[in-house]
């Protein structure tokens, strides 16, 4: 009971202050009623209007799809022909492109043999312009227009014109020493070029490699440098001239002595040397000998038969006393002739026969030996070939044939052992044949002159037999 009574004093005293909080609380809540219907109205309002500005703008977009969709039709249009375009212009460049590569390859052919041209052309001294002209054609990339091939066309005709003109001018080459020298140059079209330095005249030669002008290490002939300085003097129209274009005139620096060629022969050079030598002096014993004694023989045997034919044996014996210490093959045949001159013509002949007999050794003395020299001349040198393609065999198994240099002296030894032993042996051989018949000639002309004097002794002791 206790505890009932506090609360039931406090519920008497609390009903009055509960009512009035409730009617507070009453007219709050129709305050917060009314202001959220003035916020939804509000809302409404502004969505409302928001619907209207969305209205508008998906009325807008609408209207953009549409010309975007338009656009883009134009557009899928525009690249169907743009395609149709490209198809037709690539079609066309296909056709088109073939003769485009074709001109282009064409001059780019033409500049690489006008390249060669200039390069290889002595003209082209003192001119660096023309390669530079002709240097873009040979890029691949490049595609020339018409003023490169109108350039290209000009330097060819520059060649043309300039290979047709004799000039002299001061320029600029490699002296003989290897130093710039400076100096006149004759330009004789482009197939000779001549300088002139003080007292020095010779020819220049074109260098690719280096783009100048160098002095051959030899000079012309005399005769040829005679001409050369008439020609600059003003005093000669004439001139030599190189047409193969430098290939003769190389021929100067590559001239190579006898002394030199025979050193490079090796050492079967000496017996062929030898062969010449001993073929040379047999020769020229053997032609002398025997125009010697044919001479005699005609001379003294004309004589012996006149006096013979008139019965004169004593003429014939003192001519007989007057060559006594002569050693001539004639000279024995007459005095074994006189010596038998009683005996019968068979005796007689016989005599005579065997003096000339006697005598063929002496007049075919060396002829042999020349035979034999003229047939061991060749084969030397074939021998020196041999040797030399073994040393050519044995230099490419050492060091293989990258540098020919190294083969160079065995061919040389192989071909100049050939070359002398075959220039000894065709000469011996011709000497040879000739004095060979030289020798039949001059026995033929002694047993005629015998049987000549047979006949005359024969004819005189009959007629002495006939007187008596």
């Amino acid at each position: 009971m206790r505890r009932l009574l506090p609360i039931l004093l406090l519920m008497v005293f609390a009903v009055p202050a509960a009512g009035q909080d409730i009617r507070e609380a009453a007219r709050k809540a129709e305050a917060d009623r009314q202001a959220a219907l003035q916020e939804a109205r509000d809302a409404e309002t502004r969505i409302l209007a928001d619907r209207a500005a969305l209205l508008a703008e998906v009325e807008r977009l609408e209207r953009r799809q549409a010309e975007l969709e338009d656009g883009v039709a134009d557009l899928e249009r525009r690249q169907v022909e743009g395609a149709r375009r490209r198809d037709e212009l690539a079609a066309r460049w296909s056709g088109r492109e073939l003769a485009f590569r074709e001109i282009s390859g064409n001059v780019r052919v033409a500049a690489r043999e006008l390249e060669s041209l200039l390069k290889a052309s002595p003209l082209s001294a003192g001119r660096p312009w023309r390669l530079e002209t002709v240097a873009p054609l040979l890029d691949t990339g490049y595609f020339p227009d018409i003023d490169d091939i109108t350039a290209m066309a000009d330097v060819f005709f520059d060649e043309i014109a300039r290979g047709q003109q004799v000039t002299l001018a001061a320029g600029d080459f490699i002296g003989r020493d290897g130093k710039q020298t400076r100096g006149d140059v004759l330009q004789l079209g482009k197939f000779t070029t001549v300088y002139r330095t003080g007292d020095e005249i010779g020819f220049l030669n074109w260098q690719p490699d280096g783009g100048q002008l160098f002095a051959l290490a030899a000079l012309p002939p005399r005769g040829v440098r005679s001409s050369l300085e008439a020609y600059l003097e003003g005093r000669s129209a004439e001139v030599p001239v190189d047409m193969s274009g430098g290939a003769a005139l190389r021929q100067l620096t590559h001239r190579t002595g006898f002394v030199e060629q025979l050193q490079a022969g090796g050492p079967i050079i000496w017996p062929i040397g030898l062969i010449a030598l001993a073929a040379l002096v047999i020769v020229i014993a053997k032609i002398v000998f025997l125009n010697r004694v044919h001479g005699n023989t005609d001379r003294i045997m004309g004589r012996v038969t006149d006096l013979a034919a008139q019965g004169d044996w004593d003429g014939c014996e003192r001519i007989m006393a007057e060559n006594a210490g002569k050693n001539w093959p004639v000279i024995h045949v007459i005095r074994a002739g006189l010596g038998a001159r009683g005996e019968d013509r068979s005796t007689l002949e016989t005599v005579l026969q065997e003096s000339i007999l006697h005598e063929l050794p002496r007049i075919q003395q060396g002829i042999a030996i020349l035979a034999v020299l003229g047939a061991v001349a060749p084969l030397l040198g074939l021998l020196g070939t041999v040797t030399g393609m073994i040393d050519t065999f044995r230099v490419i198994t050492l060091f293989g044939t990258s540098d020919p240099k190294l083969m160079s002296g065995g061919i040389s030894e192989a071909l100049v052992t050939t070359e002398l032993g075959l220039a000894v042996a065709i000469p011996i051989m011709l000497l040879h044949t000739f004095i060979n018949r030289k020798a039949d000639h001059l026995i033929g002309d002694m047993e005629e002159k015998a049987v000549q004097l047979t006949n005359i002794i024969q004819k005189r002791r009959a007629q002495e037999e006939a007187t008596a």
